[in-house]
């Protein structure tokens, strides 16, 4: 970036996940932003010149919208069926959440958003988890900001900081798998979280159309 140019702002929701946690390292680090906000539950103990730290919630985001400026919103917002048995709950933030972010952010002068999906995503199915993917990516990119950026992830792959025994025998399976998953059945191949994050913030410096989605491929291209 120019010298003389202002740096970016940029927003993130789900700072505190798995592949949010890598994403905030990478902006933070990343001369090309001059501020990064983010909105967490609660503190997350990390300091640093360029971060703005905001506590809320879905419920509670309306009433931060004036802190709420930034230049790209990046949603790496999540919970699991374990985590969040009820539908409703896991439905407002898998869904209801990231829309709002998503909106307030372009109400604010937003011009990208960046949304991590998942594989195979569906508004019309009647398998719940697919449907909501798809209900999301729908109801973000209707928003029709400048540019929206969909990644869709199948497993995703590192050491995360709780156990989730069954989840570590899939990355397992998912490690001898890759290689045979080939032509369109590359799209199920597992990748890292923190590759995750970089494919989105390389995704941020390249030209793009008004609606992209990014598959394995199009993920591991970016690396």
């Amino acid at each position: 970036m120019n010298a003389d140019m202002p740096g970016k702002k940029a927003i993130l929701f789900g700072a505190s996940g798995f592949v949010g946690n890598y994403l905030l390292e990478g902006l933070l680090s990343d001369p090309d932003y001059d501020q990064v906000t983010i909105v967490v539950r609660k503190n997350l103990n990390v300091a640093h010149p360029k971060l703005k730290m905001l506590i809320g919630d879905y419920h509670s985001l309306p009433n931060l919208k004036d802190q709420i400026v930034a230049d790209e919103v990046y949603i790496a917002l999540g919970t699991t069926k374990k985590n969040t048995p009820d539908q409703k709950t896991y439905y407002e933030v898998d869904h209801d959440y990231p829309v709002l972010a998503a909106q307030i952010a372009k109400e604010k002068g937003a011009k990208s958003v960046f949304l991590v999906s998942a594989v195979g995503p569906d508004a019309s199915s009647s398998i719940f988890y697919i449907r909501t993917k798809g209900e999301t990516e729908r109801d973000v990119a209707a928003l029709d900001l400048l540019h929206t950026h969909i990644f869709r992830p199948s497993m995703i792959m590192g050491n995360r900081k709780e156990t989730r025994p069954m989840e570590k025998l899939f990355i397992k399976i998912f490690s001898l798998l890759n290689p045979l998953l080939i032509g369109p059945a590359q799209k199920y191949r597992g990748i890292e979280g923190k590759d995750i994050a970089k494919a989105m913030l390389a995704a941020a410096k390249k030209p793009a159309g008004k609606v992209k989605v990014y598959e394995w491929k199009e993920m591991n291209a970016l690396l």
